[in-house]
């Protein structure tokens, strides 16, 4: 009796330890897919806001290099009105615009150009394309609305609301802000 009791203890012990340690270890796994999943999204977090800041500070360059007095929106689109329109009516949501416009890259390098693909004409505000027609920034939606029709003006269009996060996969490379030049008829 006694012997069977040395052999089943230990065989108890092991059982358990093992189904103990078998239980402990997908809550470790978890808590460690867990913490592993925390760290990413926070260097993801950290990173994005390093790439976020180094092209506020290009524009900033951009701004200072060319000596421009740009008015800076809430949503980061800036504008330099360097030829105002003395009776033009002010640009709102719904309007139908035509709009000559040179964009280009941060460097200069002239990207398209109305000389060359045409005037825009578009709705202010309204981004749902018929077929056709070319998707324009959002960013320019939004920044044509502190002009006036006969304005010239620069508008400095961070990523976000130019062509983001690919570029257009022609002439404006991944997350670049963009200029443009613009005459609105």
């Amino acid at each position: 009796m006694l012997k069977s009791l040395y052999i089943s203890i230990p065989f108890f012990l092991v059982f358990f330890s093992c189904s103990n340690t078998e239980s402990s270890v997908p809550q470790q796994s978890q808590k460690s897919a867990a913490q592993i999943k925390e760290n990413i999204k926070q260097q993801l977090i950290k990173a994005n806001q390093h790439l976020a800041q180094r092209e506020i500070d290009n524009m900033n360059y951009y701004a200072k290099s060319h000596q421009l007095p740009f008015v800076q929106t809430a949503s980061g689109i800036r504008y330099y009105v360097y030829k105002p329109s003395a009776k033009g009516d002010s640009i709102k949501e719904g309007m139908k615009i035509t709009m000559d416009y040179n964009v280009s890259l941060l460097d200069g390098t002239l990207c398209y150009s109305s000389q060359t693909d045409g005037a825009k004409t578009f709705i202010v505000g309204h981004e749902i394309l018929r077929e056709g027609q070319e998707k324009l920034e959002s960013g320019i939606h939004r920044g044509v609305q502190f002009l006036k029709r006969g304005d010239k003006a620069i508008l400095l269009i961070p990523s976000p609301l130019a062509q983001g996060l690919l570029g257009d996969m022609k002439k404006i490379p991944p997350q670049m802000p963009i200029v443009y030049d613009i005459y609105i008829h």
